[in-house]
């Protein structure tokens, strides 16, 4: 397994920027698909968009394709996400999460390792 520490979160108005990173522990981080998921208050936790072992395919939520893009640097073990034109209906605890299989995918089955979270507030 890999370990996970969420950065980069804060408070930011809506149209802003912040740029999530998550880097890892461990020497097979470039095997594992890597999964963005966040959570607010109230509310089950959600998928935001993941990426593949390569880095070659990734998936979006609808709710924030064309804001929010997922990239990973295997040789610094850490996984990215920029999100572009934020709304006050992002503000959530975001969470990165590892799958094994070097997949990813929209359902939280698969990951096996999460990290602790980061919070990002968007004010109106």
């Amino acid at each position: 397994q890999v370990q996970l520490v969420e950065s980069g979160g804060g408070l930011v108005q809506a149209g802003g920027s912040l740029r999530l990173s998550c880097a890892a522990s461990g020497r097979t981080f470039s095997s594992y698909g890597m999964g963005w998921f966040r959570q607010s208050p109230g509310k089950e936790r959600e998928f935001v968009g993941s990426i593949s072992w390569s880095g070659g395919t990734t998936y979006y939520a609808n709710s924030v394709k064309g804001r929010f893009s997922i990239s990973r640097d295997n040789a610094k073990n850490t996984v990215y996400l920029q999100m572009n034109s934020l709304k006050p209906e992002d503000t959530a605890v975001y969470y990165c999460a590892a799958d094994p299989s070097g997949y990813g995918g929209s359902s939280y089955r698969p990951y096996q390792s999460w990290g602790q979270g980061t919070r990002v507030t968007v004010s109106s």
